[in-house]
């Protein structure tokens, strides 16, 4: 996101709320997702599969459209790494998570 528009976070932030939220939750084999920045330098989606087959056949589809995805096209540069990794566990700490910046704590 170095040389992104200026604003761009917060149109990333109000995209992920309105249309990209809803679009991953309804994916079939998709455990979870997260969408992790550090602004002005990157943006990124974490994306967490019931099986290695189900991953591999999303990042095979994503690759294929990633120069056109929204996020692309905003940012105005296609994702300069997509790595393939396991997650061995996740534990849900008592403060819970917080599925969505609409629902504050």
């Amino acid at each position: 996101m170095t040389d992104a528009p200026s604003g761009i976070l917060e149109q990333l932030k109000t995209f992920v709320e309105d249309e990209s939220f809803s679009r991953f939750a309804g994916l079939p084999d998709l455990r979870f997702k997260a969408w992790r920045t550090r602004e002005g330098e990157w943006f990124e989606g974490t994306y967490v599969f019931r099986t290695a087959q189900a991953r591999e056949a999303f990042q095979a589809d994503f690759e294929k459209s990633a120069h056109e995805v929204p996020g692309t096209t905003m940012i105005g540069s296609v994702p300069i790494l997509i790595e393939p990794f396991e997650v061995v566990a996740v534990v849900r700490g008592p403060a819970g998570f917080r599925s969505s910046a609409r629902f504050e704590d």
